[in-house]
């Protein structure tokens, strides 16, 4: 558990970005750690604690732990906005796979990641008030 000045909490997300039409654009090591570095900046950047990066050839899962006030909209643009500008600007052969240049696709998944199952959290809650 984390600490704040007046909360206490565990926030864990499961982030997944897939390439625009899936193409396959992670297809060597250097690309990949790359991408992680990056990564890895940003979330500093936002305060952010990666706890693991998944890479295959045509999107990442990341693990990531924050802060209640992490806004999760903005921080997920950056990763998107920059990791596109500054792989396509360190390995242009890149370019060649992608449509106009746009890297990522739009859309993204993101899901909480918590301490406890779902299952467990709904009998906590429905017993609350119970004697």
């Amino acid at each position: 558990m984390d600490r704040g000045s007046h909360s206490v909490y565990a926030l864990y997300y499961h982030y997944v970005q897939v390439v625009k039409y899936r193409k396959k654009v992670f297809d060597n090591e250097e690309i990949i750690n790359f991408l992680k570095e990056q990564i890895q900046e940003i979330s500093e950047t936002f305060e952010v604690e990666v706890i693991d990066i998944g890479v295959d050839k045509d999107h990442f899962h990341m693990l990531l732990k924050a802060k209640p006030t992490l806004n999760i909209p903005r921080y997920i643009n950056a990763i998107k906005t920059i990791t596109s500008r500054e792989i396509q600007r360190k390995f242009p052969q890149v370019k060649e796979k992608l449509w106009k240049g746009h890297f990522w696709s739009p859309s993204y998944f993101l899901a909480t990641s918590g301490q406890v199952t779902l299952e467990v959290l709904k009998k906590y809650v429905e017993s609350q008030g119970k004697e």
